[in-house]
């Protein structure tokens, strides 16, 4: 099976951003919003979840030699919490500049409403760690590292003049992170695939995939 073959580029329902976080701001009417600037870890409880209103969080936790471990990316509308995991340690970080809600359980035993759009939206992040459990599964560095990139696309794509730009930058040891690999591994194939043209970068450092891709 090639790279290309194992993302499917399409859903059975259209996403739209706006759905969760319209239905929260009429639940919660004057609830605050919660700002984080990016690099900021995002404390998290047993008994609260967040919601992503603006920005990307970064999911991960650390292996006992230290080194981190990419498990997921939280994008607009996206849950995430310790309620939603078995996995310890596990951080959230803020990998761009975001603004996050925060809902209790009992909220949402209380809203029928809230409970149908936040399983809508699990069910992304099931969509997505089920890309990464297949990428991981890839023998060669070369082939996670673009079903990464293709992964980052859907879900982080922006439509610009080239092609797709991913709306957040992504250092290098993020991408060496989530594919078991080195920074300097990363650096080189990024390099590689850029004399391709199977990628560009733009001049704030972002990833865009051109349209012929």
């Amino acid at each position: 099976m090639g790279f290309s073959s194992m993302l499917q580029l399409h859903t059975s329902k259209p996403i739209d951003k706006l759905d969760l976080r319209q239905i929260l701001e009429e639940l919660y009417q004057g609830r605050s919003l919660y700002a984080f600037r990016a690099g900021q870890t995002i404390p998290m409880t047993s008994q609260e979840i967040w919601i992503v209103c603006r920005g990307v969080v970064s999911l991960s936790t650390l292996y006992p030699n230290g080194e981190e471990a990419l498990l997921g990316l939280a994008g607009s509308s996206m849950p995430f919490g310790l309620p939603m995991t078995l996995i310890y340690p596990y951080q959230a970080t803020a990998l761009s500049d975001v603004d996050l809600m925060c809902v209790s359980l009992s909220d949402l035993q209380q809203s029928a409403t809230l409970s149908q759009e936040i399983f809508y939206h699990l069910n992304r992040r099931l969509r997505q760690a089920e890309a990464m459990l297949a990428m991981a599964g890839c023998r060669r560095v070369e082939d996670r590292l673009r079903q990464l990139i293709l992964l980052l696309q859907m879900e982080l794509g922006q439509p610009v003049s080239e092609g797709t730009r991913l709306s957040v930058r992504l250092t290098h040891q993020h991408l060496a992170s989530a594919i078991g690999t080195t920074r300097v591994t990363v650096t080189r194939l990024l390099g590689k695939l850029k004399d391709e043209g199977w990628l560009m970068i733009d001049k704030s450092r972002h990833i865009v995939l051109p349209y012929s891709w």
